[in-house]
């Protein structure tokens, strides 16, 4: 019996398991995308003082602390009932978007760009940024780098530090934004929109410029029919740190257009015997299982999700590539999982300008950056958009600002029976008929959960601690036929 496994998994942040069981004919019947760790990260922080949660939920994850810092700090904020200075609240969108551009960036050129740069055939070895970098050429090589030490530059300026940020306080920020401090920041944002217009013609370049590549996008491999999420501005346009959670349905309508605080009236999760991950799912729909269509409780909340609910982008050069995206891909609303990349750079682009604006501000140096909390703890909920979905903190206190409860459902979660739909369709795709199984065609299977930029250590937490990946191919009768492991010893 041959055994090859996927150890660890590459270029995504935590642990699965992938089970393809097959027919008779060699046909995929079934597929699941299983993760073993148990999650416990709201029982842990029951028993603590609300105001710490800015700095404790940001250590669920190296990848995005900032997005659970900025859900913990606003949920604060409901809990006290209130109320940031203008200044404050431009503060911390400034710094969100800064963190936004670099997290979409670090994803798409560090994790997933490799796929298209590098080619799912390469060497699994040259499958990275130094692989992409030798394929692009040092010159882009050092801007995509450049950009990336900036985003740290902004988010330290103005957070206190670039990995777990200290800024953001129930009621406002910590640090105020000086004149000379606004000058760089002003300089920042200018090159971060120069770049979202970079990324965008390496696109067009490397994956609409190719045919394998672009047929790959609109490859039925790649393709599920969901209902999409996202935040959404008075405009229904797109926005990472505050807004209305909308949702529309397959077909683009809109079915649901909320606050935070009323999120369980629209989101139930389901939970599975085979995974520690649970799957929230539309109540408007029910549970129907992992099934895609209109009749589906299953919704995406990605950047693909994030355009497909709004009507537009509220900065002007991603409006026109938004624009440039639905035309190209046939109007909306989209459903091929790939284009999420596209979608991904737009956001850049997006919070790129956005950056720029809010640097330009002159409210932004206002010295009035925090309204000191007064009201009685009770109940708080609050919502950003992770760049890997719709991030909600849900906290109950008690008098004091005690946790009594604490509920998170991040971004990866929401995709949870997506991402599952995604691997077994890409499967089915892909395997048939006996096909010889290759690190080609396991790295494609690989990209169909890839473009959800899913983080596993958000979603779910374990000891010791170890990335692991397996792919089973097992017959109709459940006999293990084909176990694939990376790094095959």
């Amino acid at each position: 019996m041959r055994r090859i496994v996927i150890d660890p998994i590459t270029r995504l942040e935590g642990h699965g398991k992938i089970t393809i069981f097959l027919d008779e004919k060699g046909d995929v019947a079934n597929a699941y995308f299983q993760v073993p760790e148990f999650r416990g990260f709201e029982a842990f922080c029951e028993g603590r003082p609300v105001e710490e949660m800015p700095r404790i939920t940001q250590r669920i994850c190296g990848v995005c602390p900032m997005a659970h810092h900025m859900a913990a700090a606003k949920a604060g904020d409901a809990v006290f009932k209130v109320q940031p200075p203008p200044a404050a609240v431009k503060i911390r969108e400034l710094a969100y978007n800064a963190f936004v551009s670099g997290d979409h960036a670090t994803h798409f050129f560090v994790l997933s760009g490799p796929d298209f740069f590098v080619g799912p055939d390469a060497d699994p070895a040259q499958r990275n940024i130094l692989g992409l970098v030798s394929k692009v050429g040092l010159k882009i090589g050092k801007r995509i780098i450049q950009h990336l030490q900036e985003t740290h530059e902004l988010v330290a300026m103005l957070g206190g530090r670039f990995v777990h940020p200290v800024m953001a306080l129930p009621g406002g920020v910590a640090k105020g934004v000086t004149p000379e401090m606004q000058q760089r920041l002003i300089e920042l944002g200018e090159h971060f929109v120069e770049f979202g217009t970079f990324s965008l013609e390496l696109w067009r370049e490397a994956v609409l410029g190719s045919d394998e590549f672009r047929d790959m996008v609109f490859s039925k491999a790649y393709l599920h029919y969901t209902h999409n999420m996202g935040l959404v501005d008075e405009k229904n346009r797109v926005n990472f740190y505050d807004g209305l959670i909308r949702v529309v349905d397959v077909e683009g309508n809109e079915v649901a257009k909320y606050r935070p605080e009323e999120y369980t009236k629209h989101i139930a999760e389901h939970v599975e015997p085979w995974t520690y991950l649970k799957f929230p799912y539309l109540k408007k729909f029910g549970w129907k299982g992992l099934v895609d269509g209109m009749d589906s409780g299953i919704y995406r909340a990605t950047p693909l999700g994030r355009l497909n609910v709004a009507d537009g982008m509220a900065t002007p050069l991603a409006q026109e590539a938004y624009e440039e995206f639905y035309d190209y891909m046939g109007g909306k609303p989209v459903h091929a999982t790939l284009a999420t990349h596209w979608a991904r750079l737009i956001e850049i682009l997006y919070a790129g300008e956005r950056v720029l604006e809010l640097a330009k501000d002159p409210e932004i140096t206002d010295p009035n950056i925090r309204t000191i909390p007064t009201e009685t703890p009770s109940e708080g909920v609050a919502t950003v958009e992770a760049p890997r979905g719709t991030l909600t903190h849900h906290y109950i206190t008690d008098e004091k600002g005690i946790l009594k409860k604490v509920n998170l459902i991040v971004g990866t979660t929401n995709n949870h029976g997506a991402i599952c739909m995604s691997i077994k369709r890409a499967a089915q795709e892909l395997i048939s008929g006996g096909k010889v199984i290759t690190k080609g065609l396991l790295d494609r299977i690989e990209m169909a959960f890839r473009a959800y930029d899913p983080c596993f250590a958000c979603a779910t937490h374990a000891l010791p601690g170890e990335m692991d990946l397996e792919v089973s191919v097992l017959d109709h009768q459940g006999d293990l036929v084909l176990q694939l492991r990376r790094n095959e010893k």
